[in-house]
This record gives C-alpha cells, structure tokens and sequence, in this order.
C-alpha cells in the first residue's frame, strides 16, 4: 500500500502474513490498515526526522497490538503475525522501519543496495559466516523469521534513513519476490521500465520464476 501526504511526501507500507491462509491474511490486512490509519492521521507538515522516525515507529506499535490481540481471542487466529516494512520519503530523505525478511531496496546513480537486513535464520548463519548470500538464497529454511508483527507483546524493529535525491528509487518487496529475482536483475528492471510499469514486471518475473508465495512490490521514485 502506498500514499502521499498533502505536501508530497510518500509513504509505503509492505506487509506479509504467516499463520495459515486466514491468520497470515487477516494479520497483513490488519497492520496494514492500522498503519496507514496512524500515519495518515498523526502527519504533520512540519514534522522533521525525528518526529517522521517517532510516528512510523508509534504506527508499527499500535499495528502489532491490534494484530496480537486479535490472535490471543478469536479462535482461528492462534499464532498469526505478519513481516512489515514501513517507509516515508521526505525532503530528500527516506525512513524505514522493518520486522521480518520483507526488504527494501535503494536504487541510485551508483547501482542498488538493500538497505533492510532479514531478521532471519538464514541470515543469521550468512553473519555468522556458514553461508553465503547465494546458499541462504536456496535454504530450505529460509522463510523461517526471527521477528513479526503480532507474535509478541513488544515488537523489535530496525530503522534506518539515508538520502533519497536525484531520481532514486526504492524497491519493498515479500520474499516471494526477493527470494526469485536477484540485486543484479532488480537492478535491470528498474533501469528497464517505467516506475508505473515496475511492480507488475516484477511480480509477473517472479511468478515465471517459481513464486507461489505472497509477492508484494511497492516502488517509491524521488
């Protein structure tokens, strides 16, 4: 889901449920909605950096308490959570709040570059040096998450921001995009086709490619 703000500024939000098809799906539906609602009525025009990085993180907050609540009572919903990616595009400057191995992507004049690291076990063995990026890329337990909105009480987040000019682009994607079409690739459809045309490029790529998973691409242009 992606949106403005009356003064331009862009805000997206990338969410990828788990716990069975109704849990996983309800879980993403409702941080989604959650989200956009806080961003959307807690914006203000005049808000700098740090006040832009106080309100994603207060829209994730309240997100991962409506979807925890619901599974701890209704019947059905035991254990459902959803990965999250949440950004706003600024004054030349992106922020980023994620939970999960949903990922963003930063595309410049300089080449492209994740700038969300999974929270995940393959990823964990990548730092820890007992796989490569390829190797965990083909793990057969990669879709296993070290973090998601609505499992727990408190959600860990990481945030990140860096300068967002100059025609730049950001790719957030699921990992059923991520997990089918690699940087050096990404890198060429963004080169390739329009930003209107990019998200259903890329999801019908990934579909031809094996993704039967959830794929959900939203793309930011400055």
């Amino acid at each position: 889901m992606t949106g403005y703000f009356p003064d331009g500024a862009v805000w997206a939000i990338v969410c990828d449920g788990m716990g069975g098809a109704n849990g996983g799906s309800t879980a993403s539906r409702v941080a989604t909605e959650n989200i956009a609602e806080t961003l959307t009525s807690g914006y203000r025009t005049e808000m700098d950096g740090m006040q832009i990085k106080e309100l994603i993180e207060l829209a994730v907050r309240y997100a991962n308490k409506a979807v925890y609540e619901m599974a701890m009572h209704i019947s059905g919903l035991e254990g459902m959570g959803t990965t999250v990616v949440c950004a706003i595009a600024k004054d030349g400057r992106l922020h980023v709040l994620h939970a999960g191995d949903s990922r963003a992507y930063l595309c410049t004049d300089d080449g492209i570059r994740q700038i969300t690291t999974d929270h995940s076990i393959v990823q964990e063995l990548v730092e820890a040096g007992q796989l490569t990026p390829e190797q965990a890329r083909r793990h057969p337990n990669r879709n296993l998450i070290t973090r998601a909105l609505g499992t727990e009480p408190l959600l860990r987040t990481d945030y990140n921001t860096v300068e967002f000019k100059n025609n730049a682009k950001v790719i957030i994607c699921t990992d059923g995009m991520s997990n089918y079409i690699t940087d050096e690739s990404l890198l060429e459809f963004i080169r390739q086709n329009r930003c209107d045309e990019l998200t259903d490029k890329l999801i019908e790529t990934a579909k031809e490619l094996g993704g039967s998973d959830n794929i959900t691409v939203a793309v930011i242009e400055c």
